[in-house]
C-alpha cells in the first residue's frame, strides 16, 4: 500500500492502463478461438478407460493410460457440436500428456465422421493462456522492481526479438546471405539497443558497449581458432544435421549470440561499479580503481560462468536421462548431447574472463579522459 501512496499521478495512470491492458488481453486470449484455422475444442468430460503396464527391449517400465474424451468444438464449421476423442499417455509423459477437464486443445476432425457423431485425434495443447499469464508476471515484475529501467529492459526485449525475429527470416529468404555476417550485425544492435536504453547516454554505457563487443569479438576468434586448430574433435554435429544450412556456421551464429548476453552483463556491472567508485570519490586513485575493478571481477567471474554452464546444460538434461535409460554408454550420452552446449559454455566463459580486464581498463580509460577535461 505505501508503494502505492508514493506513486505520481502519471505512475498511477500508466498502472491503470497496464492493468487494463492486461485484463483485456487475457480475456482476449481466453475468446480467440475464431482467429485460429484449426479447430479447437474444450474438454467436458473425461473418463478413464484403460490401463496397463508396459515394458520395453531394455526392461524400462512404465504405464499406458487410455482416456475417453468428449469436448465441445469452439471454432469451425462444427462450432458447437460435440466430438469424441482418445489420448493414450504414459505415466513417463515424454510424448504425451494426460488432459483434464476445461483444457482447451488443438484437434484433428476425422473424414469420415458424421455430422452427428463427430470424432478426431487430438494435436496439441492450446497454452497461450498460461504465456500471456507468465508474461504479464514478468511485465509487473520488472515494472515494480526496476521501475524505469525495467519499462526499458522490456521495450529492449521486444525490439531485440524483433531483429532477430527479422534476421532470420531474412537469412532463411536468402540464403546466399552470410549467416555470421548477419549474426554480427544483431550482436551490434543489441549491444548498442539494450545499453543505451537501459543505461542510458552515459560515458559508462560508451565503455560498457566497446567492451562487450570486445571480449565478444575476441571469444569468437578464439573459439574458432581452437576448433580449427584441434580440427573439431569431439564436436558431435548430428542433432543439426538435419538442416539445409551449413551446420558449423549456424552453430557458430548461436555461439557468437549465445555469449553476448553474459559478456553485456558483466561488461555493464564493471563499467557501473567502477563509474560509481569515480563519481563518490573524483580524486580516487588510478592503482584503488585498478584493484577495486580486479576484486570486483573477481566476485561476478564464477558466478557468471555457473551461470552459462547451468543455462546451456540444462536443456539436455532430458535428452540425457533418455540415453541413460536406453542403456546408452556415459561417455556415448555425453559426446552426443553435451558436446555443443559444453563448447558454447566455455566460448561463453571465454568471454565473460576476457570482457573484465577489457571493461576494467576501458572504463579507467574513459575517467582518465574525464579527468584531462575538468
Amino acid at each position: 500500500m505505501q508503494y502505492l501512496r508514493n506513486l505520481t499521478y502519471k505512475q498511477r495512470i500508466f498502472y491503470a492502463l497496464l492493468l487494463l491492458g492486461c485484463a483485456l488481453s487475457i480475456f482476449f486470449v481466453h475468446h480467440n478461438e475464431q482467429f485460429y484455422d484449426r479447430p479447437i475444442a474444450e474438454i467436458l468430460k473425461v473418463k478413464m478407460a484403460d490401463s496397463e503396464p508396459i515394458t520395453d527391449m531394455y526392461d524400462n517400465d512404465d504405464m499406458l493410460y487410455t482416456q475417453q474424451i468428449k469436448a465441445v468444438l469452439k471454432n469451425g464449421q462444427h462450432k458447437g457440436q460435440i466430438i469424441d476423442l482418445t489420448n493414450d499417455y504414459s505415466s513417463s509423459g515424454a510424448f504425451d500428456q494426460e488432459y483434464h477437464v476445461g483444457n482447451e486443445i488443438f484437434v484433428a476432425i476425422d473424414e469420415h465422421s458424421t455430422k452427428s457423431e463427430l470424432t478426431g485425434s487430438i494435436l496439441d495443447l492450446k497454452r497461450d493462456q498460461t504465456i500471456m499469464m507468465i508474461a504479464w508476471i514478468f511485465i509487473f515484475a520488472l515494472l515494480i522492481i526496476g521501475k524505469r529501467q525495467g519499462l526499458f529492459a522490456i521495450i529492449s526485449l521486444v525490439v531485440n526479438a524483433c531483429i532477430l525475429t527479422f534476421a532470420l527470416d531474412l537469412y532463411v529468404k536468402h540464403g546466399s546471405l552470410n549467416l555470421l555476417f548477419i549474426s554480427g550485425v544483431c550482436v551490434l544492435l543489441f549491444t548498442i539497443i539494450s545499453l543505451l536504453l537501459i543505461s542510458g547516454l552515459k560515458t559508462k554505457t560508451y565503455a560498457a558497449i566497446i567492451s562487450t563487443l570486445l571480449g565478444t569479438m575476441i571469444a569468437l576468434i578464439i573459439s574458432t581458432a581452437v576448433m580449427w586448430l584441434t580440427g573439431e574433435n569431439g564436436l558431435r554435429y548430428e542433432e543439426m544435421q538435419f538442416l539445409t544450412r551449413p551446420y558449423r556456421t549456424v552453430f557458430m551464429a548461436g555461439l557468437f549470440i549465445g555469449s553476448l548476453g553474459a559478456v553485456m552483463d558483466v561488461a555493464i556491472t564493471m563499467s557501473s561499479s567502477i563509474f560509481a567508485l569515480y563519481e563518490q570519490d573524483s580524486r580516487i586513485s588510478l592503482q584503488a580503481l585498478k584493484a577495486s575493478g580486479h576484486e570486483i571481477g573477481k566476485d561476478i567471474m564464477g558466478t557468471i560462468t555457473s551461470i552459462l554452464f547451468f543455462a546451456y546444460i540444462c536443456g539436455s538434461i532430458p535428452m540425457v536421462i533418455l540415453y541413460m535409460k536406453n542403456s546408452s554408454t556415459l561417455g556415448l550420452t555425453l559426446s552426443l548431447n553435451l558436446s555443443l552446449e559444453l563448447a558454447r559454455a566455455l566460448a561463453g566463459g571465454i568471454g565473460v574472463v576476457l570482457t573484465i580486464p577489457i571493461s576494467q581498463y576501458t572504463a579507467i580509460f574513459f575517467i582518465n579522459r574525464k579527468r584531462v577535461k575538468a
